[in-house]
């Protein structure tokens, strides 16, 4: 597996940690619909938070937020359209951006809420 699968991989299992110490439900990890990958799906009371996790080794080319991009944004929004009917769910939602970059020795989560786009 290439080194930025590996570091995407490993940012992927530091956000799920995150949010579950801060009273999440993980529902769903890389769920997919067509050309969609949703990083994580997570509940927390009513609200159904789609995540899309970006992990870098620093931030010397910019903040990992910085490349969420119009495309990718569209295809999460399809994705959970898809996921809210096929599991006839009844909640509000909210897209939200993890980023996470290393700096010095130790790995900063920075946890975006409502990032992109409201429902």
């Amino acid at each position: 597996m290439a080194e930025h699968n590996e570091l995407g991989k490993f940012g992927e299992e530091l956000a799920v940690e995150f949010l579950q110490q801060n009273g999440y439900d993980i529902l769903e990890t890389n769920w997919t619909f067509q050309k969609a990958e949703i990083d994580i799906i997570a509940q927390k009371d009513s609200t159904l938070a789609v995540i899309e996790v970006k992990t870098r080794s620093s931030i010397a080319f910019g903040l990992p937020q910085d490349f969420v991009k119009p495309k990718k944004i569209q295809l999460l929004v399809k994705a959970v359209n898809e996921f809210i009917v096929s599991n006839d769910l009844d909640v509000d939602v909210r897209f939200d951006i993890i980023a996470i970059y290393k700096e010095d020795n130790t790995y900063k989560i920075e946890h975006f809420e409502d990032a992109f786009y409201h429902f």
